[in-house]
C-alpha cells in the first residue's frame, strides 16, 4: 500500500492505495481527515495513525511507501518522524529533487505550492487540455494549464471559511455561521443573507473567472473543482464543472510512480 498525505492549512488528508505490482490503484482503499493542530507533537501524531491504521484494519507493515505534499513547512518533519515512528519508513516530500513532468511557466517555479504541483499533474493524466481546477479550501486556487500541458499560472483568493470568519472577526453585527447552501440567493435573513454571499458570491467568481481565462486561452477549457468545499459550490456554477475529490491524492501517487520510489526504512 502507498500512504498519500496533503497537509493543509486546515485539514491534513491522508490516502491509502493499493500497489499491484508496481502499478498504483487509482481508487484509494480509504481517505481519512485530521484537523491540522500545530501544537501536536510527533508521538501525538504517531498514536492518531495508529488509530487511523487500526480503524480501516490495516497492517502497517504492508505499508510500502508514503509521499507527502505540504503548505505547512512547520509540521513536515513533525509529522514524518510520526510516519517514521508508526512504519519504519521515511517518507518523501514533495519538493526540490522530485522528478513531476510539470513543465511550470511562472515567473519563479520554485514559488509553485506542492499541492498545485500534485493536482496538476494528476489533471494532465486524466482529463482534456486546457483546463482549468478550482481547488476549493482554506484559500480558493485557480490552476490554469494550456493544451500543451503547461501550466501558466492561476489565482488565489480567500476560501469561503476564511471569507465568513472574517465577516463575524470584523464586523459588530454579524455572527458566525456554518457553511450551508441558502434556498434562494436573495437571503430573508441575516445567517441566510452570509450563506447567500459565500456560497452563491464564490459560484459566481467561479464562473466569471473562468470565463475570463478562457477568452485569454482563446478557447474553451475543461472545468475540475477539488477541495473540501467543492461538492457545496458546484450546484450552483452556471458552468459545468467536474468534481475531482482525489485529484491531489491521485496527483501524488503519479509522482511516486514517475520516481520509481521503494520505501526507505529507517533502522
Amino acid at each position: 500500500m502507498l500512504l498519500t498525505v496533503d497537509i493543509g492549512n486546515s485539514h491534513i488528508t491522508i490516502g491509502g492505495f493499493a500497489i499491484a505490482g508496481k502499478a498504483i490503484e487509482n481508487t484509494p482503499v480509504f481517505i481519512s481527515r485530521f484537523l491540522t493542530e500545530h501544537h501536536k507533537t510527533d508521538d501525538q501524531y504517531a498514536m492518531a495513525f495508529k488509530q487511523l491504521f487500526s480503524l480501516y484494519h490495516i497492517d502497517e507493515h504492508l505499508i510500502q511507501g508514503i509521499i507527502i505534499c505540504s503548505v505547512v513547512p512547520g509540521l513536515n518533519d513533525i509529522i514524518k518522524q510520526a510516519f517514521i515512528k508508526v512504519t519504519g519508513i521515511n517518507p518523501v516530500l514533495l519538493g526540490p529533487g522530485i522528478k513531476t513532468g510539470l513543465n511550470i511557466r511562472i515567473d519563479n517555479p520554485a514559488q509553485l505550492g506542492a499541492d498545485l504541483v500534485a493536482g496538476a499533474v494528476a489533471a494532465i493524466s486524466r482529463y482534456p487540455l486546457p483546463c482549468i481546477i478550482f481547488d476549493l479550501g482554506t484559500a480558493t486556487t485557480i490552476s490554469v494549464i494550456d493544451k500543451n500541458g503547461f501550466f501558466l499560472g492561476g489565482t488565489i483568493c480567500s476560501g469561503i471559511t476564511l471569507t465568513l470568519d472574517a465577516l463575524a472577526k470584523k464586523t459588530a453585527l454579524l455572527p458566525h455561521v456554518n457553511i450551508e447552501k441558502p434556498k434562494t440567493v436573495i437571503g430573508t435573513n441575516t445567517i441566510h443573507s452570509m450563506q447567500s454571499g459565500a456560497i452563491y458570491g464564490t459560484a459566481a467568481m467561479i464562473d466569471g473567472v473562468a470565463e475570463r481565462i478562457e477568452e485569454e486561452l482563446g478557447s474553451p477549457a475543461k472545468l475540475i473543482a477539488t477541495g473540501g468545499l467543492a461538492k457545496i459550490i458546484i450546484p450552483c456554477c452556471k458552468k459545468k464543472l467536474e468534481l475531482s475529490e482525489n485529484l491531489l491524492l491521485n496527483g501524488l501517487c503519479i509522482i511516486y510512480e514517475k520516481n520509481h520510489m521503494f520505501p526507505k526504512h529507517v533502522k
